[in-house]
């Protein structure tokens, strides 16, 4: 079932104490939507970066050209991320507003993307809570004690602005250097922050993350409940701060079957969503391989859908329905090909665009670490040659 922004909090399970979210009144009880013109209520940046490409196109609105940017564009293509990052281990990476800063502008002095996206992990909100996990160079996200029975639920504390006050400082920061350039804040999905906690690491199979769902729904739903609040929480840091727009990455729910994600997982996403919908910012929510779930993930409360390489956007306007945005969706791998096979395999993804809502031009996933800067310098160029009106 939907929440209500601003409604009533639900009574609480046996044995689960009543929480309060640690937010002021407003974050719950803004009256706006995607669609409208920033109120006084807003950050001054997010007022600043109204009409530009990228937001007009979650909007659904006209566009002068069709805006870029890129999953993982701040991060280990790029020599100058490799330089100031040298020594110093990811998480804490996270937690230096400078450093963090300087990280997310990179790829936007380089690039001329038309949006940047703040540089953090999905797992920091779970180590700001207090949880014993790490980020394994080679490997990913590492739980040291795994959540796996009722009582490790305890652990998942609700997460408040203080626990965070690094990712304030850093918006703060970044919303004073991009001018009229949109910030994306982001978080994981409920889905797959538990699909880490469970296994205790990055899985292929989700095993025991699947056992719990089928075996304990239960336990399951109070997991993916909890993780819910701390997503919503960490979202609403970023937007009170200055982003002007946010994504849900749900990296791993393309694992699922279509029933078994609006049973299991769905309602948790709506969580989320609903609980950021007051702030008139959109919403994009992505995952990879999630084809057979893409008009699920729409009708989540997402105002963008991102499309990995797997489906075309004609099609996948066709599965999400209207209403919404799509973003993607070019496969990561094309980049190593020449420039001129670059260029035709960018226009098949632009003529697939012809005739959506409104479409975000970006990649089907990441950009990869071996990946030349350059390409994607040209590869914006390009595009916004190409769909310049």
């Amino acid at each position: 079932m939907r929440g209500r922004v601003g409604g009533t909090r639900p009574p609480c399970r046996e044995g689960h104490p009543a929480r309060t979210s640690g937010f002021p009144p407003h974050a719950k009880i803004l009256d706006v939507s995607a669609n409208d013109r920033p109120t006084g209520q807003q950050t001054k940046q997010q007022s600043r970066t109204y009409d530009s490409a990228f937001l007009k196109a979650c909007r659904r609105e006209p566009v002068p050209h069709t805006p870029v940017w890129f999953m993982r564009q701040a991060g280990r293509s790029l020599p100058e991320y490799l330089k100031v990052r040298e020594g110093i281990p990811m998480l804490e990476s996270c937690m230096r507003p400078e450093l963090v800063t300087e990280i997310t502008l990179q790829p936007v002095r380089r690039h001329k993307v038309d949006a940047a996206i703040y540089f953090s992990d999905i797992v920091v909100p779970l180590k700001a809570i207090g949880l014993d996990l790490d980020i394994k160079p080679g490997v990913g996200p590492v739980v040291a004690d795994p959540i796996r029975t009722r009582a490790d639920l305890a652990r998942l504390r609700d997460l408040t602005p203080e626990d965070v006050h690094y990712v304030t400082e850093a918006i703060g920061m970044l919303t004073g250097e991009l001018g009229d350039t949109p910030l994306i804040g982001f978080a994981g999905a409920p889905f797959t922050l538990a699909s880490y906690l469970v296994e205790g690491g990055p899985s292929r199979s989700h095993e025991r993350t699947k056992a719990m769902m089928y075996g304990d729904p239960q336990l399951w739903a109070d997991l993916l409940d909890r993780l819910a609040e701390i997503t919503s929480a960490f979202l609403k840091v970023q937007i009170e701060a200055g982003a002007s727009a946010v994504q849900l990455f749900d990296s791993w729910v393309g694992a699922l079957a279509p029933a078994d994600y609006r049973r299991s997982v769905m309602p948790a996403s709506v969580k989320v969503f609903d609980a950021v919908a007051g702030y008139g910012v959109p919403r994009i929510h992505f995952g990879v391989g999630t084809g057979e779930l893409l008009g699920l993930m729409g009708e989540a409360g997402a105002d963008v859908v991102g499309v990995d390489w797997r489906v075309p956007l004609d099609e996948a306007a066709r599965r999400v329905g209207p209403g919404k945005a799509l973003q993607g969706n070019l496969d990561p791998a094309v980049l190593f090909a020449p420039t001129e096979v670059v260029e035709a395999k960018t226009d098949e993804v632009l003529a697939a665009a012809k005739g959506l809502e409104g479409h975000v031009f970006n990649l089907g996933h990441g950009v990869m670490p071996s990946m030349d800067p350059d390409a994607l310098t040209r590869l914006v160029e390009y595009v916004h040659t190409r769909t310049t009106v």
